[in-house]
């Protein structure tokens, strides 16, 4: 059975969900204030610089009371002065009775400084709350406090028997155009997309954010992988080199340090393969449409050097299968051999 507490705390969680795209490196977090059973307030973090959740939730209230009120926030609440001042300050004033929070803030600067502040003012505190999913919001951030490298998800498009193209590179359309709008979504919630040259050469891609009606609401960073960046010239792209694991560590790190906290790879098969082998890869959404290609030069989604047994094969968690139209999605986390231990 469902407490209070979850109820009211998945509320606040879809609250969080209207941030997403806008709030990097920021994480998303929403809020809901509750006395006597009804919402008196509810409010999201936008984008940085701007007021955070509980701010925005405490505004919505209309300056009514808020004595004997509880407050639910996806995450800790922030207790220090940024871009915006402390949380915990409106907190207080507001009269705000008692904070339920999702999870601890990752920062070790600020994990679980709200609770002395809290208890100082004679508020209650309870958490975590619906930590599991607290955290899976705000994964990308979780991932970057904790490594400095932005969440990378591999997205492929693939028939039945796993080929995203022809011999000569063919492949529109594989899938429909419900997948081509999630793939949108997928695009609004990175900071950057990369892809392999041949697809830049072939496709032409634009990966853009669009609206229904074709205009760009959000250009993401976009970063091709070639072994001869000097062959290009095309301003807003940036051409690297990725051979070695250290090319890929170090490259991740700068763009963790550059802020790029989710990172969305739509290459060929030979950027999945590489990015794969050098454990970068932390998410996969394979787009599967209900066809049948063949053709032994067919391309298929993974290439690579051929595994001699099954002992080669990615392994993979935390697996859903999602339908848009006619063709499924495949979505997991990957799991490499230090992750098993």
């Amino acid at each position: 059975m469902m407490t209070g507490d979850v109820f009211w705390m998945k509320k606040a969680l879809r609250c969080a969900l209207k941030g997403r795209g806008t709030t990097s490196p920021n994480p998303m977090v929403g809020a809901v204030i509750v006395r006597d059973g009804a919402i008196l307030g509810s409010g999201h973090h936008v984008r940085p610089g701007e007021p955070h959740a509980e701010i925005n939730a405490i505004a919505s209230c209309g300056g009514v009371s808020l004595k004997g009120a509880t407050l639910y926030v996806t995450l800790e609440p922030c207790s220090s002065y940024g871009r915006t001042p402390p949380c915990t300050d409106a907190i207080c004033t507001a009269g705000i009775s008692r904070v339920v929070f999702g999870c601890l803030d990752p920062n070790p600067k600020h994990t679980g400084c709200c609770l002395p502040i809290f208890r100082k003012a004679g508020i209650e505190v309870e958490y975590p709350v619906c930590e599991t999913e607290c955290r899976r919001v705000n994964e990308a951030f979780f991932k970057w406090m904790r490594t400095g490298k932005p969440l990378v998800l591999l997205k492929m498009a693939q028939t039945l028997d796993g080929r995203i193209a022809t011999k000569n590179g063919c492949s529109k359309w594989i899938t429909g155009e419900p997948v081509r709008q999630r793939v949108q979504a997928l695009r609004k919630q990175a900071d950057a997309i990369m892809a392999g040259a041949e697809t830049f050469r072939l496709d032409s891609p634009a990966f853009t954010v669009r609206s229904k009606n074709g205009n760009i609401l959000k250009t993401p960073r976009r970063i091709i992988v070639t072994d001869h960046p000097e062959a290009f010239d095309k301003p807003g792209w940036e051409f690297v080199t990725l051979r070695s694991q250290s090319q890929w560590d170090a490259f991740f790190l700068r763009l963790g340090s550059e802020n790029v906290t989710n990172l969305l790879i739509e290459g060929g098969g030979e950027l999945a393969a590489s990015a794969l082998a050098a454990h970068v890869v932390d998410r996969i959404e394979f787009h599967i449409a209900p066809k049948l290609l063949g053709g032994v030069h067919s391309r298929g989604s993974v290439g690579g050097p051929d595994p001699e047994s099954l002992d080669g094969a990615y392994l993979l968690d935390q697996v859903e299968i999602r339908k848009y139209g006619n063709d499924y999605a495949y979505c997991a986390a990957v799991k490499y051999p230090e992750t098993e231990a």
